[in-house]
């Protein structure tokens, strides 16, 4: 490896050198770091030395690249086993810190299930979402919460299988309006054997790994076994099975070739990278996603699509095979430590034929029409934004926006919302909620100030960027009250805007109400920028009136043995056991009380007095 040289390092910049001198050719991962000890990238090596000193070697890069190590302070590394451990460091580095350098898919949420209790003598289906390590079986993943709901309602009219709680299965002592609608037999009763249950849930996981013509066997063979026997009504009950069966099987769109694989098309068009993933399972297509990551400039699509099976796939069970329509770096190492985290073998393939080049095609068709959709609504965001410069009168196009709103019902569970608008739209990671408090009941300008300046406090410190324009909804007074904060805190730059609903509170009404003008402005209905402030005040309204309806919610199902201190949920479960409910705890006693495992004299004279303080 060649030394750095004196010429290459910049007056005060990072010098490598006695780093390098001392780093292992071990495998393992690499953190870049700014001034402020920022993660700004990370990345994996097979040999750290050779890998971290390439940075350094005054050979050329690309622009990200150079941007990014006139930025680096330091550099930490930690060093692994194999190279797919290093791959799996990586992942849980970036979904970390999120480096700025780094490509990061904003994926953090878990994708739901069909769960089958199996260790149930009457198995239930239900929709499941959440760690893996539950007992039974669980089938998926599928894309989202409808296809998981639409396939739990065919396996019902199909199987007739319960969906029920356990708790209101074992206290049944007749069959629900689920078996009188003909969606479930009522093992709850007894009117279907053990057995013929037990083969029914066998025919839906059957029918869930795609194995529908094992199913329509089954059911053809029982279905000539009743009218063997004379028994006509069960035959006739087979034979419209079998005709749902066929009917849900030709409205399904079915690969020739079994198996379990993910079909990923990846394309970059009008500046925006897209990713879409189908899901099949048992051959069986059970979706498709849209995904759209953060890149910096200069990326390339091998580097997108190496990034998005890491950090999709490294926190979730991968199928056995993936399909992905981009060449991929580092394909063998990303497979065997998804096989590894997976527990099977885990195949990534580029060049497919047949059935799966139909997928791939098909999966890339969905990549451009979603990334021309997030195209033209970029273009919208853009214009509506260009068209609130204008009406504001400032020099520049605003690029973050910021409303509040405050919710509360007769005063009371007061809550203040923060959204807040980007170049993309909204961004849903940076929206803030604050639980009122302190202030008389019903007093909207208070609360308004309290959620100001505890948002504005951390964007002093340095904690949040500043946005461009503050959107206020309400009218002048609420705008005074705004300006009042922002005065107190010293804070610069910002456009603050009121809005008021119009005569009769009806959309295209609306009323701007400026700092520096008298009069409220009008726009026209059709105004891009009254578009805007509309979808942001709107939404900024309804983050408010969902957090105040849960803040409600809790605290009126709050027991009032809550308000009592030392009195843990473990003490309170004890309680209420021992006494049958609040109100005989209400009316117990000291000596009663103390009675209680875990209830001290003390304690119990404290919830004594707690009911008896008048």
């Amino acid at each position: 490896m060649r030394s750095v040289e004196e010429s290459t390092l910049a007056p005060g910049a990072f010098d490598p050198r006695p780093m390098l001198k001392n780093l292992t050719h071990r495998p393992g991962a690499y953190r870049m770091l700014d001034a402020k000890r920022r993660v700004i990238y990370v990345g994996k090596a097979k040999d750290l030395r050779r890998r971290v000193g390439s940075y350094f070697q005054g050979r050329p890069h690309d622009a990200k690249t150079m941007v990014m190590l006139k930025r680096v302070a330091d550099v930490e590394v930690t060093v692994t086993r194999t190279e797919a451990e290093a791959l799996m460091l990586e992942y849980h580095l970036i979904k970390r810190h999120r480096p700025r350098f780094n490509v990061v898919f904003r994926d953090d949420k878990s994708y739901p299930y069909i769960h089958v209790s199996t260790d149930h003598d009457y198995p239930r289906l239900s929709f499941y979402r959440g760690s893996r390590k539950k007992s039974g079986r669980l089938f998926g993943p599928y894309p989202s919460a409808g296809p998981v709901r639409e396939t739990l309602n065919q396996l019902q009219r199909l199987f007739k299988l319960r969906l029920c709680e356990d708790s209101y299965f074992a206290n049944r002592t007749r069959p629900c309006l689920q078996y009188q609608i003909q969606r479930c037999t009522a093992p709850c009763v007894g009117l279907i054997s053990a057995a013929d249950y037990a083969r029914d849930i066998e025919h839906a996981m059957l029918f869930l790994q795609g194995r529908n013509e094992a199913v329509a066997e089954s059911v053809a063979a029982r279905m000539e076994q009743a009218a063997d026997e004379l028994r006509f009504e069960d035959a006739a009950q087979f034979r419209d099975q079998l005709a749902k069966l066929r009917a849900v099987e030709a409205q399904q769109l079915v690969s020739r070739s079994s198996g379990d694989f993910d079909v990923i098309g990846l394309v970059f068009e009008q500046g925006i990278h897209c990713v879409t993933v189908m899901y099949f399972r048992g051959g069986r297509l059970l979706g498709s996603r849209d995904y759209f990551p953060h890149v910096v400039a200069d990326v390339g699509e091998s580097e997108v699509a190496r990034a998005f099976l890491l950090q999709y796939y490294g926190g979730r069970d991968a199928p056995k095979e993936i399909l992905i329509s981009q060449s991929v770096p580092e394909a063998e190492v990303l497979a065997a430590m998804l096989g590894e985290n997976t527990g099977h073998k885990v195949v990534i393939k580029y060049r497919v034929r047949g059935d799966r080049a139909r997928w791939l095609a098909m999966a890339l068709t969905n990549a451009r029409h979603a990334a021309g959709m997030r195209e033209k609504s970029h273009a919208t965001v853009t214009r509506q934004l260009e068209a609130l410069a204008e009406v504001l009168n400032m020099d520049e196009v605003p690029r973050r926006l910021e409303c509040f709103d405050v919710s509360h019902t007769g005063g009371e569970s007061t809550v203040a919302s923060c959204v807040v608008f980007g170049a993309e739209g909204p961004v849903k990671s940076d929206y803030r909620r604050f639980n009122i408090s302190g202030v008389v009941a019903g007093d909207d300008y208070a609360a308004l100030a309290q959620a100001l300046k505890r948002r504005y406090a951390r964007v002093k410190k340095g904690e949040a960027p500043t946005p461009d324009v503050l959107v206020i909804d309400g009218g002048r007074g609420q705008l005074n009250k705004a300006l009042e904060v922002v005065q107190e805190l010293q804070l610069d730059g910002m456009q603050i805007v009121g809005v008021a609903k119009g005569q009769g509170r009806r959309p295209g009404r609306e009323r701007l109400y400026l700092p520096e003008q008298t009069r409220p402005i009008a726009l026209p209905a059709t105004s891009p920028a009254l578009h805007l402030i509309q979808q942001l005040r709107d939404e900024a309204h309804r983050f408010a009136i969902t957090a105040h309806r849960g803040r409600r919610r809790k605290r009126q199902s709050a027991s009032p043995l809550e308000e009592i201190r030392g009195l843990g949920p473990k003490r309170r479960r004890e309680l209420l056991r021992q006494f049958g409910g609040l109100q005989a705890v209400t009316r117990a006693g000291v000596d009663d009380l103390t009675r209680v495992k875990g209830i001290s004299h003390a304690l119990a004279a404290s919830i004594y007095e707690h009911f008896h303080a008048d």
